[in-house]
């Protein structure tokens, strides 16, 4: 599952390729893929042009001059694959980045009027493109849930703790990965978050001080702004949109590195499982 890093640099290069582009047709092979009336498509999709490329927590957001938006979810193996006098991929890297498209892998086809394509495709097959009114987004029963982005400028420290009273008994670690807390916070940043923040990912809540708080709140913008510079997570499967792989594990501190010695202190790594995921602490830096 890529991570808000990931997301927010695919919607970064999708930004460059397709934003004032009009879809001319699209064709799809299964509606699991494409859950969409052949109405809807013909009335606000087809002739749409695109007017942004827009992210909440690990969703896409297409929005179109129709006053209609597609929802892109790429879940584990979904890319994106823009195909014009360049070619540009986005996503889980596979065959489908050099093959010639559609492929076997393809799901959705969308070409606009210029000729140029963009491609779904997912091995899978758990990912969707789901065209919603604009202004019905936000009540996607998704949208209505998931908690604040972490990185936006008005969300602070003192908003970030609050996130977390009522999960006071809850483990901080599984706090963290709870996107109704806070979004897009997945297994790498929340290791490397509390790592920076010297906080034990067994620690409950409740046991988190005001100024332990503060200090994650700024680690967890520290790590998601360097991941989002450095093109997202290595050993995550994802590109960004000129198809480069993402070089933010050059940076970790402890995600992976389990029995090679801290960057702070030099103690041993260590790999243990918290909320149901495997999780690297420094046993020194971070006391349980």
């Amino acid at each position: 599952m890529p991570e808000l890093p990931e997301v927010e640099t695919v919607k970064r290069g999708l930004l460059r390729l397709i934003v004032g582009k009009q879809i001319a047709e699209v064709t799809h092979d299964t509606s699991k893929s494409f859950p969409n009336t052949g109405a809807d498509v013909q009335e606000f999709l087809i002739g749409g042009r695109i007017i942004d490329v827009r992210r909440r927590a690990k969703v896409l957001l297409v929005d179109l001059d129709s006053n209609y938006t597609l929802v892109i979810h790429l879940k584990m193996t979904g890319q994106l694959v823009f195909v014009g006098s360049e070619r540009w991929g986005a996503g889980h890297p596979s065959d489908s980045f050099v093959n010639d498209l559609p492929d076997k892998s393809t799901r959705v086809e969308f070409t606009f009027d210029d000729k140029t394509k963009l491609f779904f495709n997912d091995q899978r097959k758990f990912g969707w493109v789901k065209l919603y009114p604009t202004i019905e987004v936000p009540n996607i029963d998704f949208m209505k849930r998931v908690g604040p982005e972490p990185l936006e400028d008005d969300f602070t420290a003192e908003a970030f703790r609050e996130r977390f009273a009522r999960r006071a008994r809850t483990n901080i670690k599984a706090a963290l990965l709870d996107q109704t807390v806070v979004a897009g916070v997945g297994n790498i940043y929340a290791d490397e978050a509390l790592w920076g923040a010297k906080i034990h990912p067994r620690r409950l809540v409740n046991t988190i001080t005001d100024q332990e708080f503060e200090k994650l709140y700024h680690a967890v913008r520290e790590v998601m702004n360097l991941s989002i510079e450095k093109g997202g997570s290595s050993n995550h499967t994802y590109r960004d949109a000129e198809g480069n792989k993402g070089s933010y594990m050059q940076f970790a501190n402890v995600f992976r590195r389990e029995g090679k010695p801290c960057n702070r202190c030099g103690t041993t790594i260590e790999k243990l499982r918290v909320a149901g995921r495997g999780t690297h602490i420094c046993p020194h830096c971070q006391v349980e």
